[in-house]
This record gives C-alpha cells, sequence and structure tokens, in this order.
C-alpha cells in the first residue's frame, strides 16, 4: 500500500514555497499543504499516469480548440484563498477567472481558483481527494469536481451550488460526462480507462 506523510510543523504558504524549492530535482513526491502542514505523497501507478495523460489531452484539445481557457496538469500548484497550497491532477481556469488575476510570474504557484478539478484516485490520495481536498476544493469555490476512480473504472461530478458540492452525480463505464463548466463538452467514460 502506498503511504501519505504529514509534517508535524507548520507552515504558511510563503513558507512552504521556499521549504518546496530547497526539494531535490530527484525527488518525485508531490507536495501540498493543507490545514498549514505538508502533506507528501508517492508517484502514482502507471494507469493514474495513462488516464491522467488521456483525460489531460481531451480537455486541453477542447478547451484550446473553443479559445475557453487554461487546462493545466499535475505539477501546477494553487495558492488557494484558505491558505492551503493544492496540486491537482488536472484543472481548468476560465478566459473570464484568468483575466480577473490575480498574475503571478512562470514558476509561481497560481492565486486563481479554478472553475474546475479532476483528482484521479490511487492508494495513497483517495482518502484525501473524496475527504479533505473536496472541503477545500468546495470551501473556495472550486465550480465542479471530478473524482476518478481507475478501480471500478467511474467518476463523480460534484457541482457547487449554494457553496456546497452535495451528493454528486455517478457516471458509469456506459455514459457520457458531461460538464457545468464546459457546457458542450461531452465524452463516453469508457474512452477514459481504455
Amino acid at each position: 500500500m502506498e503511504t501519505t506523510f504529514v509534517s508535524t510543523d507548520r507552515f504558511n504558504q510563503s513558507a512552504f514555497k521556499r521549504w518546496a524549492e530547497t526539494r531535490p530535482a530527484t525527488d518525485i513526491n508531490h507536495y501540498e499543504l493543507t490545514h498549514g502542514r505538508i502533506v507528501m505523497t508517492p508517484p502514482a501507478g502507471w494507469g493514474h499516469g495513462e488516464i491522467e495523460a488521456r483525460m489531460s489531452r481531451v480537455l486541453f484539445d477542447f478547451v484550446d480548440s473553443k479559445k475557453l481557457g487554461k487546462v493545466f496538469g499535475s505539477s501546477t500548484g494553487y495558492n488557494l484563498p484558505s491558505r492551503d497550497t493544492l496540486e491537482p491532477d488536472i484543472s481548468f481556469i476560465s478566459v473570464e477567472r484568468w483575466a480577473k488575476g490575480p498574475h503571478v510570474g512562470r514558476g509561481q504557484f497560481l492565486k486563481i481558483v479554478p472553475n474546475l478539478v479532476v483528482e484521479i484516485l490511487s492508494l495513497a490520495t483517495a482518502q484525501r481527494d473524496r475527504v479533505e481536498k473536496k472541503k477545500i476544493y468546495e470551501a473556495n469555490g472550486v465550480d465542479e469536481l471530478w473524482l476518478v476512480d481507475p478501480t471500478r473504472r467511474d467518476l463523480t461530478v460534484f457541482q457547487l451550488a449554494e457553496g456546497r458540492y452535495g451528493q454528486g452525480r455517478h457516471y458509469g463505464i456506459r455514459q457520457t460526462l458531461r460538464s457545468r463548466s464546459l457546457p458542450e463538452f461531452h465524452i463516453p467514460v469508457r474512452f477514459l480507462f481504455s
């Protein structure tokens, strides 16, 4: 089983950024800041990466062709208003949100709340993604959250309504995924797990 480690020391976003910059280039783990503590998760397996690549490509192509905004991969960190710094597997920021900013230099964590976040569950992250990170995304106003479950070969879409995600909508392998954040977007769920 993959293991997640949580720091005992507390950090703010600036201290976390400085700490992250000291990590050696050979460190392939992922680090996030939640509730003032650094959380380290190991790299995910190849199945996770394949789903991430497939979904990133489809989302990027759709967003780019319609000039809707920007799609980012799993190496993009977000300094959220809640003082948490998260690194979703995939994220989308609309043209409108991007234009409002605030803008930071390349290599810096974004300070814009994404419209859409995709988290692909793994042994090390599933519980955090379903509970802790979902609450953080909800509290910061992420309009839509997709939790992709490679084991069950399905996903759940949560849409913000009156500041809450609610129960979410389940999409099975034979259904077609649709998005409120990307109204014309649709894709057969089976494509994600081919």
